[in-house]
């Protein structure tokens, strides 16, 4: 059956908007509309309007990228409903959430999207841009102005490419209309992702107009986030399963039975009261979006390669593996003395709450999936605990076998000898380090865009290049056999 607005009460088993959506009006633009956006924060606002309130709050989609037109004209098709599948080894719930209400058409120049962020209706900007999408300058996390896309909008203020092009020029235009701000609130897994991207917006718009910035920093709010729900990408196998279900839905969305949105509650021009459907608002967001980075998704960066590498398909396969499982508890055991328990749960307890997660069956993640872009992924999620352990004096033998295992994935060949097709924005490069690190691991500590100065730590270069060697000389099963041999002895 069509999903759409008419054919909504004739779903069965599955639960549908008991609101009018016809009702709704918007309040949020959110730029990068995914899959994860689509079971998360939509989620959490359609819990409020089943409540019958924040129905004033409805998302507007908008991107910059020529895919999320395709993703626009999908959901333009179902009167942008998605039909949510919640993915339990005991069971299977469908769920169809109606809180989005449009999409801006994506055009260059980005004049479609400027104009609604300009109206007075909305009051809070959102985005998962991914993490290499702040325009940020290596390890420092220091913001890029060299970056094509940021000389152009510097260029071209009024016709911008980059979404904090966007809402400079909305932002000028409504202080020129005498309207007030909107919350600029960023979703994206990067540790104080609202004070990063308030370093995007203002460093951007000062490079524009110094009077605009200044207005902008006394008046925008960015608050910090913490989010968490892991949602694979949409594929066949999930097309498939929906159809199965009765449905007839071109951009499902499948996900874990597990959600969780700490936010900082900082909002310039109001909010939903998210609190009301288990959201957290605090004024601490750092200890937990720490313990969640370093060890959730610094977790799946300790086994995605490895999977890969030995044509493990998910991460789920790779928590049924002795060998790859075995790594991921034995590098948290180094990564945990560094993270700060929340008042809900400890480090350790986080740990076996993650396991359970990551070993969820009907959950396809794949590990292409997570092992993609570690070139911002590495930096962002595992080298912060390379750097903790080092300080302290703490064990880095797991923590450089992970960096081991990355090198030898980015050459681009599995153990079995088939391909691994371009996985990172920068394959080329990282390819080319790979290569010559087979004989002078050294060469790819100094991609200081990653390590920083790691490679003029002796702790951990010995450590990486032991491992790097043993890799090549015996491949990763033995190495890995060899490491967990060592730990428990």
């Amino acid at each position: 059956m069509q999903l759409n607005n008419n054919n909504l009460a004739l779903l069965q088993g599955v639960t549908t908007p008991n609101y009018d959506r016809s009702q709704l009006t918007a309040g949020i633009v959110h730029i990068g509309l995914g899959n994860f956006h689509r079971a998360h924060q939509a989620w959490y606002l359609h819990q409020l309007m089943q409540r019958d309130t924040a129905l004033d709050w409805a998302i507007v989609g908008a991107g910059v990228r020529a895919n999320d037109e395709q993703m626009r004209q999908r959901l333009a098709q179902q009167e942008y409903l998605t039909s949510l599948i919640e993915l339990d080894p005991q069971s299977t719930v469908v769920e169809v959430v109606g809180s989005m209400v449009d999409f801006v058409p994506v055009t260059a120049g980005n004049q479609a999207l400027i104009e609604r962020m300009s109206a007075a209706d909305i009051r809070i900007v959102s985005l998962t841009v991914t993490e290499s999408g702040y325009y940020l300058d290596g390890p420092s996390k220091g913001f890029n102005a060299e970056h094509a896309d940021i000389q152009h909008d510097i260029a071209n203020p009024q016709q911008p490419m980059t979404g904090f092009g966007a809402m400079i020029e909305a932002l000028r235009r409504r202080r020129a209309a005498g309207l007030g701000p909107f919350t600029i609130m960023s979703c994206d897994n990067l540790q104080g992702n609202g004070d990063i991207t308030k370093q995007t917006v203002l460093s951007l718009a000062r490079l524009q107009d110094a009077e605009l910035s200044t207005w902008i920093e006394a008046n925008v709010t960015f608050p910090n986030s913490m989010v968490d729900c892991i949602v694979p990408a949409t594929g066949a196998k999930e097309l498939k399963l929906i159809q199965e279900l009765g449905i007839d839905d071109s951009a499902p969305v499948t996900h874990e039975p597990y959600r969780q949105w700490v936010i900082e509650d900082s909002f310039c021009a109001g909010r939903p009261a998210w609190e009301k459907v288990g959201a957290t608002l605090t004024n601490d967001v750092h200890a937990y979006e720490t313990m969640k980075i370093r060890i959730l998704n610094g977790g799946h960066q300790v086994i995605a390669a490895a999977g890969d590498l030995l044509g493990i398909e998910t991460i789920a396969g790779c928590m049924a593996n002795k060998q790859v499982s075995g790594l991921f508890y034995s590098v948290e055991q180094e990564i945990a003395p560094h993270v700060a328990p929340v008042p809900e749960i400890t480090p350790q307890a986080y740990i076996e709450l993650i396991a359970q997660r990551f070993a969820n069956s009907k959950i396809f993640d794949t590990t292409r999936r997570v092992a993609y872009d570690g070139s911002s992924r590495h930096p962002g999620f595992l080298m912060a605990s390379v750097n903790d352990s080092l300080a302290k004096g703490t064990s880095v033998s797991g923590l450089a076998l992970v960096s081991a295992i990355w090198a030898r994935y980015c050459l681009g060949i599995r153990e079995d000898g088939s391909e691994i097709m371009a996985n990172d924005p920068q394959w080329a490069d990282l390819q080319q380090r790979a290569d010559k690190a087979k004989f002078e691991p050294i060469v790819w500590l100094e991609n200081t865009s990653v390590y920083g100065d790691l490679a003029s730590n002796t702790s951990f270069t010995e450590a990486f290049a032991g491992w790097l060697s043993l890799i090549y000389v015996q491949g990763l099963e033995a190495t890995l056999a060899e490491f967990l041999l060592a730990e428990a002895s």
